[in-house]
């Protein structure tokens, strides 16, 4: 993992050093609160790495950028993934702006951010809890987590 970058936010670098200290494999995980900060003030790339389905149907960040990790109803991965993550957010050259992967839970865009890292792109966040968030005990989503929950912004076709 490569060092914090001078004047990161501080939720930058907080996210790398609990990310070191818990032996992530990717730069680290934000809060959806600390992610749309991040994005609103032209600090971060947020992209969405679900798929196209769950964007038209679910709903979708206004002004997130799309690059699907899996794809169709079997969700089989893109192995396309960081090659067009790459042509999305710029080329690898250690100073691009922080990239942060949303998808349902936070749990793909984990995946995908580890993907990212392995690659060489050291300045990809994952976004903890996901646009729609954890299941709960009714095996439902968005009642207690996940961007939409928090109320920050979303649309839907």
């Amino acid at each position: 993992m490569s060092s914090p970058v001078l004047d990161e936010p501080q939720a930058l670098t907080q996210a790398r050093e609990a990310a070191r200290a818990a032996g992530l494999p990717h730069a680290g995980s934000l809060s959806p609160r600390d992610a749309w900060n991040l994005v609103q003030a032209g600090q971060a790339v947020l992209v969405d790495v679900r798929s196209n389905e769950e964007r038209h149907f679910v709903g979708q960040v206004p002004g997130s950028l799309h690059v699907a990790w899996a794809t169709g109803t079997a969700l089989n991965r893109n192995p396309r993934f960081v090659r067009e993550l790459e042509a999305r957010v710029g080329p690898r050259s250690g100073n691009e702006r922080p990239v942060l992967l949303l998808c349902r839970s936070g749990k793909r865009s984990a995946l995908a951010a580890e993907a990212a890292a392995k690659a060489g792109l050291a300045n990809v966040f994952n976004i903890q809890e996901g646009f729609e968030g954890d299941s709960d005990d009714h095996q439902q989503r968005g009642h207690f987590n996940g961007w939409r929950f928090h109320g920050l912004p979303w649309v839907q076709d």
